[in-house]
């Protein structure tokens, strides 16, 4: 029998029995990971409030305190009526609609603030009282400097929308999405480890690199979901299932080369994520599939996690589409991401702690 048709289960034991394992640090990455998701979802808001580029500085420290007095709002607001978007787009702005736009954006970065510190002290004392496994150790220096990262990538974001243009480069909000799906990926990765320990499998089953293109996958659908909030693309063509009665969309290249038009054309980048979701949909199905016919215990368990909040996310896309991505259901919409990315994590995790030994796989227990 070969690699790929063997039976796959993950043997797990015990939680926190294993070698290498913290109770404490589990918990701690938990609670780092939701702080991550927190972001990810009040950072959606901010962009579909167009509340972004309300804070034109950027003071890591210092912007920790926001206006404290009607002077200190008016001077905030007189820094905002410098830039284009207020020039062009929200010209007249009163104080009160300002605070506003104002509050979701110091909201993030405050978010963010705070997450750093989750992440930092604990981080530290782990270290001094030598609690956090060696082997771990250089993952998590990794995840304390894609922290310090993204926040650099958030201003780099930011200041892309603060001379030449309305918005922010959708280039540039597509890397800083992107890192905080990497950011929360190798948290839960961890966290996992920490919780059940590690594993040295003999012959790995054939059934991780399907999973783990699986979440690759759905990575690169959230950069492309990136692209279409970038250019404001969810708010065109809001038919389902074709594009205004047509198959491909008018305007497809908008008058540019084909290789600037996928990233930069609206037409195009609504495109490519919709047509994605379809190619992802199936793909997850058929995985779904092959956990069910080849996966036993907590591997078969995955044919019906998986498909059921895939089919959830694909039909808040359809909700959001043809509603022209209200704020309720694209905060949703970007929940169930958020979900489809850690459950498909999840599996690829599971899978590379399952071997092609289908003897050994019928003879361990199973746990989860």
């Amino acid at each position: 029998m070969s690699v790929l048709t063997q039976p796959a289960d993950a043997r797990l034991p015990r939680a926190f029995t294993a070698p290498g394992t913290s109770r404490a640090m589990f918990w701690w990455l938990v609670i780092v990971a939701l702080f991550v998701c927190a972001m990810i979802v009040v950072g959606g808001a901010t962009r579909l409030t167009d509340s972004g580029l309300s804070i034109t500085e950027w003071r890591p420290v210092t912007g920790a305190v926001p206006p404290l007095s009607e002077a200190g709002w008016e001077a905030e607001l007189e820094k905002y009526r410098q830039i284009p978007e207020y020039q062009e787009q929200n010209r007249g702005m009163s104080l009160d609609e300002f605070k506003f736009i104002y509050w979701w954006e110091w909201g993030h970065r405050q978010l963010g603030r705070t997450l750093g510190l989750v992440f930092a002290v604990p981080f530290f004392i782990f270290l001094v009282r030598g609690i956090a496994p060696r082997r771990l150790r250089p993952r998590l220096w990794i995840l304390f400097a894609l922290g310090g990262l993204q926040g650099a990538i958030g201003w780099w974001m930011v200041s892309s929308g603060l001379a030449d243009r309305l918005d922010v480069s959708q280039y540039r909000l597509a890397t800083h999405l992107s890192m905080a799906f990497v950011i929360l990926g190798l948290t839960l990765w961890t966290a996992l480890d920490l919780r059940y320990g590690a594993q040295v499998l003999t012959r790995r089953s054939g059934l991780f690199a399907l999973a783990g293109l699986f979440w690759a996958g759905v990575l690169l659908q959230i950069a492309l979901g990136a692209f279409v909030a970038g250019l404001d693309a969810g708010r065109i063509y809001t038919s389902w299932p074709l594009f205004e009665g047509r198959l491909i969309p008018d305007g497809y290249l908008g008058g540019m080369p084909f290789w600037q038009a996928i990233f930069e054309s609206r037409p195009a980048v609504q495109l490519q994520h919709r047509w994605f979701a379809y190619v992802l949909t199936v793909a997850g199905l058929l995985l779904a599939w092959r956990y069910r016919r080849q996966g036993t215990g907590a591997v078969s368990r995955l044919a019906l996690l998986v498909p059921a909040v895939l089919i959830v996310q694909v039909l808040l896309g359809i909700a959001t589409l043809v509603n022209a991505a209200p704020l309720s259901l694209s905060l949703l919409h970007q929940a169930g991401a958020i979900a489809l990315f850690g459950v498909s994590g999840y599996a690829a995790w599971l899978l590379s702690r399952s071997e092609a030994d289908g003897e050994a796989a019928r003879a361990a227990p199973s746990g989860a």
